[in-house]
């Protein structure tokens, strides 16, 4: 899997487990891009975007209120932080060109990305580190941070990986952001932002379909956070033949919707064995929807509802037709009578 992917992947599956809290940076730096900043870092935690730098506005910037609650006790933090970047983003220029020069590249549009962070589990107090590179979306250069050795994806990062390894400073500097800094910053984080990044909503969830030829569609929506999955099964096992998932998508409320589909035939004798499943991180238990025909919205219903709401009014049409041409006789009726 290529570290491009792997970024993106990163950002759209979670694993729904209490207590486990992430920091990650994605650094990119690019040549001959047009339309985007020649260098990028953009800063998660948990998944909610906190921490923005880019070449053009080369200020280190806070994308949540929250977390500006870290100048408290670190008053320099901004100002330290686009320093890094004003830095980083010179190193990051300088690679590329290096990078370009080993694959025999002198023109056209490049890409070097790295994907640096960590993650604590509150529970157990576990840390895990990583430090990954790619170039041109693939992998390239990664960290081993049980060894605190590289690992070169290319013949051409084998230099790299040599350099870095005899930079005693470098690497110490490496071991001491894994195991004491980058935990240190991730726990203020966490509870700057407590109130948002502990906030749990649970779905409305419907199972919806077409027609009863077309699959059912398990669909949750007003969920938060995003750390969730929902999946199909059938007697109890979870279903990986006859599925197919949705993407994850905001609401404009800042909640999110994603839906998974059925293909099933839904007669007597399948009601009951199927269910749709949805968790939420840090929701212990699951929000349970179970297949019946009852419990499905239908656009034949709704087809049907609106045959018979055109049927009744054109009822009361006529009737109200039959009714005014019977008073305008009884009326001239009269008339010719008073006339006699």
């Amino acid at each position: 899997m290529n570290l491009l992917f792997v970024f993106i992947l990163a950002l759209q599956i979670h694993s729904v487990v209490p207590g486990i809290h992430t920091v990650k940076y994605f650094d990119t730096v690019s040549s001959h891009l047009s339309n985007f900043p020649d260098y990028v870092v953009v800063g998660y935690v948990d998944d909610v975007e906190v921490f923005h730098y880019d070449s053009n506005r080369r200020k280190a910037e806070a994308k949540q209120d929250w977390m500006n609650k870290i100048t408290e006790e670190d008053p320099d933090y901004w100002e330290s932080h686009t320093e890094i970047g004003l830095r980083n983003e010179h190193v990051f220029k300088d690679h590329i060109e290096i990078y370009k020069k080993r694959f025999n590249q002198t023109g056209g549009v490049h890409i070097l990305q790295k994907m640096l962070g960590c993650e604590w589990n509150d529970e157990t107090n576990d840390v895990q580190g990583w430090e990954q590179y790619g170039y041109d979306g693939e992998d390239y250069i990664s960290l081993d941070t049980k060894t605190w050795t590289y690992t070169a994806a290319k013949p051409q990062a084998v230099p790299t990986k040599n350099e870095w390894e005899s930079d005693m400073a470098r690497l110490d500097y490496t071991k001491y952001y894994h195991t004491e800094r980058c935990l240190y910053y991730l726990k203020r984080y966490v509870e700057f932002g407590r109130d948002i990044l502990m906030r749990r909503e649970l779905p409305e969830v419907s199972l919806l379909q077409k027609t009863p030829s077309s699959p059912v569609r398990c669909f949750a929506t007003g969920f938060y956070p995003d750390r969730a999955d929902l999946f199909w099964r059938k007697d109890g096992e979870e279903l990986h033949e006859d599925v197919e998932y949705g993407e994850m998508l905001p609401n404009h409320d800042g909640t999110f919707q994603m839906s998974v589909d059925l293909r099933v035939e839904v007669t007597a004798d399948v009601e009951g064995r199927y269910e749709c499943v949805f968790q939420l991180s840090g929701i212990k238990e699951d929000m349970v929807t179970k297949l019946e025909r009852k419990r499905i919205l239908s656009n034949a219903n709704d087809e049907d509802n609106l045959t018979y709401a055109v049927a009744a009014t054109v009822v009361l049409v006529v009737l109200a037709v039959v009714l005014l041409v019977a008073a305008i006789i009884i009326i001239k009726r009269r008339k010719n009578r008073r006339q006699i």
